[in-house]
C-alpha cells in the first residue's frame, strides 16, 4: 500500500474548505451538512468540526460499488435523510466523486424536495472517471486514476480507518473465494 496524502495534508485542506464553507454561508440560516454513507462519515466528521457557524448533520445511504472496485452503473437509495431541506442551504458531503452517476441521482432526488441551495462537497474528485456531470463546489484534492482507500474509503469493507489517503496494491485488491 502507498501513501498517497498523509493525514497532516489532509487536515489542513478540510480546515481550509471549512473556512471557506463559513464565509459562503449566511450564519443565521440553518445549514444541512447531509453525509454520503459509508464513506464520507470520516471526512463529514471533520469538515464539520472545521465549519465555524451551527450545522445539522443528517445521513443519506447510497450502493453502486457492492463488494467490488468498479462502478455498477447505477445507484439506489438504501437509507434516506431524517431531515426535511425544503428551503434550507443543503451541502451533501462525499468521499469521492468517480463517475459522478451516484450524486447524479442524488442531485435529481433532493432538488425535488425544493432546497434553498444544493451544492456539493467532496473529500476525492476523480474526473477522469466522469460518465455524468456533476458540480462540484468544494473539492478536498483530486484523485488519480487509481483504487484509494483511508479516510473513509474502504475496499469490500476494510481500511476505512487508516488516517492517510492510500492507493492500493493490486494484489491486495483482488478477490478471494
Amino acid at each position: 500500500m502507498e501513501t498517497l496524502i498523509p493525514a497532516v495534508a489532509i487536515q489542513k485542506r478540510v480546515a481550509e474548505m471549512g473556512a471557506q464553507i463559513t464565509a459562503d454561508y449566511p450564519a443565521d440560516e440553518p445549514l444541512l451538512l447531509a453525509g454520503v454513507l459509508k464513506g464520507a462519515w470520516v471526512f463529514l466528521a471533520d469538515l464539520a468540526r472545521a465549519i465555524q457557524r451551527p450545522v445539522i448533520i443528517d445521513f443519506l445511504h447510497t450502493s453502486s460499488y457492492g463488494e467490488g472496485k468498479t462502478s455498477s452503473g447505477e445507484a439506489k437509495l438504501i437509507r434516506d435523510l431524517d431531515t426535511s431541506i425544503e428551503g434550507i442551504h443543503v451541502l451533501l458531503v462525499e468521499d469521492i466523486v468517480d463517475t459522478g452517476i451516484t450524486l447524479d441521482y442524488l442531485l435529481r432526488i433532493l432538488n425535488e424536495r425544493k432546497p434553498r441551495s444544493l451544492s456539493i462537497a467532496t473529500f476525492l474528485d476523480k474526473p477522469s472517471r466522469r460518465r455524468r456531470p456533476v458540480p462540484i463546489r468544494y473539492t478536498g484534492f483530486e484523485a488519480p486514476d487509481r483504487f484509494v482507500v483511508g479516510y473513509g474509503l474502504d475496499f469490500a469493507g476494510s481500511y476505512r480507518n487508516l488516517p492517510d489517503l492510500c492507493a492500493l496494491a493490486e494484489e491486495e485488491g483482488q478477490q478471494t473465494e
